[in-house]
């Protein structure tokens, strides 16, 4: 690693700990040439997911576009940071481990709106409100009544009861 005041390549580590629940690693360096402390993040690389987009064209997956239609929908929200972080944690990681390679942007639309509905129902209603490309007030009506019945899709009524 190079350090960031001299740009000497040696250096020791001081400490290392996992960070962000395990899926990063952080770690504590001293140059030996300077003596100047820094701190470095280690991090899985994952594969190069391509998004298809409603066009047809594809482009490459972008976490830190996703981070941003988030926020946006969260605006003047009482949404922290560290819970917009863990809804794009757990979308990233929910598509790398379902994709290799290609996703549609209906898939990932599908997996944020999923997000928001659990963490504010107006961020959810916003969000939705450009991903449906909503026309006219009634389809922000159809979506709020939505949000009024249970999101629980694993509840079926038993026959006879």
């Amino acid at each position: 690693m190079r350090c960031p005041k001299c740009g000497c390549l040696d250096d020791k580590v001081i400490d290392s700990r996992a960070s962000r629940e395990g899926a990063t690693i952080r770690r504590r360096r001293e140059c030996l040439t300077c003596s100047h402390r820094f701190t470095t993040y280690e991090q899985v690389e994952r594969p190069r997911l391509m998004v298809m987009k409603r066009d047809g064209r594809t482009e490459e997956f972008s976490q830190e576009k996703l981070r941003s239609g988030i926020e946006k929908a969260c605006q003047k929200r009482p949404v922290t940071q560290e819970e917009i972080d863990i809804v794009v944690e757990h979308i990233v990681d929910e598509l790398s481990s379902n994709y290799d390679r290609e996703v549609s942007c209906k898939d990932i639309g599908e997996r944020v709106m999923s997000g928001l509905r659990g963490l504010d129902p107006v961020a959810y209603v916003r969000y939705a409100s450009v991903y449906r490309r909503f026309e006219e007030a009634t389809d922000f009506v159809h979506e709020v009544k939505k949000l009024e019945k249970p999101h629980d899709t694993l509840t079926a009524r038993l026959p006879g009861i």
